[in-house]
């Protein structure tokens, strides 16, 4: 376990901890790596030399590192009875904010570490000392197989960058490895060298944890002290929210998960569409074709049908266009009947997406608006032309970015108003102040590319050295069969529509099993939840840049891969605990009859699953989580088949809930990274 846990924090502690370890000089890194490895490989009296010629200080002197907090850890839980210099070093460790800090960093590093990294620390180890070559960088390079028979881990031995041909190399290096209880076997093919695990040591290592662990299983903290703003959703006031505005809304919520669960501290911004000439249009548009009473009734309907009745008028007659621009630049004025009426559309639309928020699982620490910059947009427009990238063209002002192949990104329209560029620099510019984040990422679709390589380059020319810190997460559109959906056009179909289709579905497939509709506590919210669960798989299915279709027959189906299927896998787990109530399953528990294939499909598939959290935050792509969910739940239901609990022997069958536990507790985390609530009865 030593082993383990020292050479686990070095890994961890050089991502989380950088100032203890990556900011040192490599002397210094040197005598770091010394004193960990003493204190693994239990030469403990090397290590209170070194504590006790630093003669009361830390151990490089007068900062804190890595040394000093594994020393401290080990020393706190193994006591010395030594030297008044070591008591003294030993004191000023204990108390110690930063250190105090630093050691919770890595040991909640530890305790979330992949079971995985266990056995390849262990071939990284041997191999090191096989090879001459590094060991983080044998534990880098381990990964799966080409193919399954071939092992369980695999690393090519030309990129370690050794004397000799590398076919040769490995087919040596698999002769002199010696197998133990963690490696069983090893091969080489090619250059390739191929290793096998102990299934039996990773089950008796990977279901007590997962048990132990229960909703941390998977996270990690390979984030730990960065921050990253996450804006996602963004819809335009007095629009309807549809299901163009869906992919923003959960792709964003499971962004802002991901990170989450790989220690970042996230900041969720739905930074709304409330300025600009739109509402000069909408303002326009009430005055001819708005209701009072039936504002009140329905303001968000009856808003879009004024919205798209003015766009009609505004195809019609260009002069329309004029009015609206009109309207706008009264607001940018601070013309008080002017931004009352806009106050109110504004108002009226933030209760009702709270209401649809609230049905899809999704929260905001900030709602923020491009309204709120308008000082800011002051601020920007004087950089720019300080710094000279402003220029006139047609009347307005432009920032040409045509030497970066972006042609020109117009900053100020002809009569001064700004546009949504302009905002969302002083909006970056803002929050960058506010947050001083590692990483923002905007969640919008694909149609704005062009949108965000200028604004990320215009940041750049500004001198903004954190915009290479902005990311722009893409997706493809919500089509309905006519093809793309459009607001002016008035060719949408509103989500809460789909929500509610999709409850009201749901309801009636439960009550035809009216033994099991009766069981059910709340049926209203589960049919509601298990809607919301249909919708958002077929949405994230596929990788985001793809455009799909709404699919309604196959997005309710019980059947094949879709969210309801997954909810229903879930589910099944959950009854299958309480009607074994009986039972008490935690991770003391027996488990080494565990050896059918089922069994071992399922243990591996849950062993995957924190590899699989750790790669996210490169790709950010949901449809790796919905395929292995799927995947998952595929093997769940053929262990249930193949491995019954009932009837079973008591050790059996513990060990049989065990696996099943584990397995739910992986398929629920899961779920509640796409942004899913996991149900226990349905």
């Amino acid at each position: 376990m030593l082993l383990g846990k020292c050479s686990i924090s070095r890994y961890f502690a050089r991502i989380a901890s950088k100032p203890l370890y990556s900011s040192l000089s490599l002397p210094n890194q040197i005598v770091v790596d010394d004193v960990i490895d003493n204190i693994r490989n239990g030469r403990i009296s090397e290590v209170l030399k070194v504590i006790n010629a630093a003669n009361g200080n830390y151990i490089l002197g007068s900062d804190i590192s890595l040394a000093d907090i594994i020393a401290y850890d080990y020393f706190k839980v193994n006591p010395q009875k030594s030297s008044e210099v070591f008591n003294n070093w030993f004191s000023k460790v204990d108390t110690l904010s930063e250190a105090a800090e630093a050691a919770k960093i890595i040991k909640d590093a530890l305790s979330t570490a992949d079971v995985n990294d266990i056995f390849k620390l262990k071939i990284a180890e041997q191999l090191a000392t096989l090879s001459g070559a590094d060991k983080k960088t044998i534990f880098s390079l381990l990964s799966a197989p080409a193919k399954p028979e071939y092992g369980d881990y695999s690393i090519p031995v030309a990129r370690l960058r050794l004397q000799g041909n590398p076919v040769a190399l490995a087919e040596q290096f698999s002769k002199d490895f010696k197998t133990n209880e963690f490696i069983t076997a090893t091969n080489s093919i090619g250059m390739f060298l191929n290793f096998s695990i102990s299934r039996d040591k990773l089950r008796d290592i990977l279901i007590p944890r997962v048990l132990s662990l229960k909703d941390s299983y998977g996270t990690n903290a390979s984030g730990a002290g960065k921050v990253s703003v996450v804006e996602f959703s963004s819809p335009n006031i007095a629009k309807p929210f549809h299901a163009g505005h869906l992919r923003s809304t959960i792709i964003g919520n499971f962004v802002q998960n991901v990170l989450k669960a790989n220690g970042h501290k996230t900041i969720g911004i739905n930074y709304l569409g409330d300025w600009g000439k739109q509402y000069g249009l909408l303002a326009v548009g009430y005055k001819k074709y708005g209701n009072d009473e039936e504002l009140e009734k329905d303001p968000i309907k009856h808003l879009f049908h004024v919205y798209v009745s003015v766009n009609r008028d505004a195809s019609e007659n260009p002069a329309v266009h004029d009015e609206a621009r009109a309207y706008f630049k009264k607001m940018e004025e601070g013309d008080e009947e002017a931004l009352a009426l806009w106050s109110k559309f504004r108002s009226l639309s933030i209760v009702k997406y709270k209401e649809i928020y609230a049905r899809l699982n999704v929260n905001f620490d900030v709602y923020s608006g491009e309204s709120m910059f308008s000082a800011g947009m002051v601020e920007v427009l004087n950089q720019l032309k300080e710094l000279n990238l402003l220029e006139l063209s047609e009347g307005a002002q432009i920032v040409n970015l045509k030497p970066f192949k972006l042609g020109g990104a117009i900053i100020a329209k002809t009569d001064g108003t700004t546009l949504y560029i302009t905002r969302d620099i002083a909006a970056a510019i803002e929050r960058y102040r506010t947050y001083k984040f590692d990483s923002m990422y905007y969640i919008v679709g694909a149609q704005q590319d062009h949108h965000f390589r200028q604004l990320f380059k215009i940041l750049e020319l500004m001198g903004m050295p954190w915009a290479s810190q902005c990311h722009h997460i893409n997706f493809g559109l919500v089509k309905s069969k006519d093809g793309q959906m459009s607001t002016r056009k008035g060719t949408v179909v509103f989500l809460e529509e789909i929500l509610d289709a999709t409850k009201s579905e749901m309801h009636d497939v439960m009550k035809k099993n009216e033994a099991k509709y009766k069981q059910i506590e709340n049926p209203e919210y589960v049919s509601d939840v298990v809607g919301m669960s249909a919708v958002m798989v077929q949405d994230m299915m596929a990788r985001r840049v793809k455009d799909y279709e709404l699919d309604w027959n196959r997005m309710l189906s019980f059947e094949g891969d879709t969210g309801p299927y997954l909810q229903y896998a879930h589910a099944r787990l959950c009854s299958l605990a309480r009607n074994q109530s009986q039972y008490v399953i935690d991770e003391n528990v027996d488990i080494s009859c565990l050896q059918e294939k089922e069994a071992t499909e399922l243990i591996n598939l849950i062993s995957q699953y924190p590899e699989l959290v750790k790669s996210l935050p490169i790709q950010l792509e949901p449809c790796m989580v919905v395929s292995y969910c799927m995947k998952l739940a595929h093997a769940v239901s053929q262990a249930l088949e193949a491995l019954w609990v009932q009837g079973q022997e008591e050790k059996i069958a513990k060990a049989r809930l065990a696996l099943y536990a584990s397995a739910r507790i992986t398929l629920h985390n899961a779920l509640s990274i796409l942004g899913i609530r996991p149900l226990e009865k349905m």
